[in-house]
């Protein structure tokens, strides 16, 4: 019995026919049987796809909708800075931050710390008042909102 009489099924592999044997009711039950467990599965994906669309929506709703956070640092409550995300405006940063990307941003050029803290009317001649804020255009950095210059200055991000 050859695959060009009665019986014979023929299967393509890689573009070729190859020769499957003689189709028995035994065999065409069972290739029906997995047949229906692969369109099961098929449609087990297409759900898990849905929901995956839809729960990736939420978040990026979420994530565009988000309040600025609060967290706790001494035990007192301080606000993070959020990453800079396409659409979110600098009103989620603190007031500090605010006025740091401000006056980076009329700036003719890069500022250094002390610059700023000139700006925020700080006392930059006393070290203790100097060194809280070094941290905070850092943390900009960090979050994408500044760029830092190899020399220590700052300037806006684009």
């Amino acid at each position: 019995m050859g695959p060009d009489q009665p019986g014979w099924e023929a299967r393509c592999v890689f573009g070729r026919p190859e020769r499957a044997g003689p189709a028995t009711p035994g065999r065409s039950g069972l290739l029906a049987k997995e047949l229906a467990e692969v369109r099961a599965e098929r449609d087990e994906l297409a759900v898990a796809e849905r929901v995956l669309e839809r729960v990736s929506e939420q978040l990026a709703n979420e994530r565009a909708s988000a309040a600025p956070a609060l967290g706790q640092v001494g035990g007192r409550a301080v606000m993070l800075i959020p990453h800079r995300v396409p659409d979110m405006g600098e009103t989620l940063l603190p007031p500090d931050c605010q006025r740091i990307l401000a006056t980076v941003g009329q700036a003719a050029g890069p500022v250094m710390t002390r610059q700023a803290g000139e700006a925020l009317g700080i006392d930059v001649g006393m070290r203790s008042k100097l060194e809280p804020l070094r941290g905070k255009p850092v943390r900009l950095v960090d979050r994408g909102r500044l760029r830092e210059l190899p020399e220590g200055r700052f300037t806006t991000r684009f």
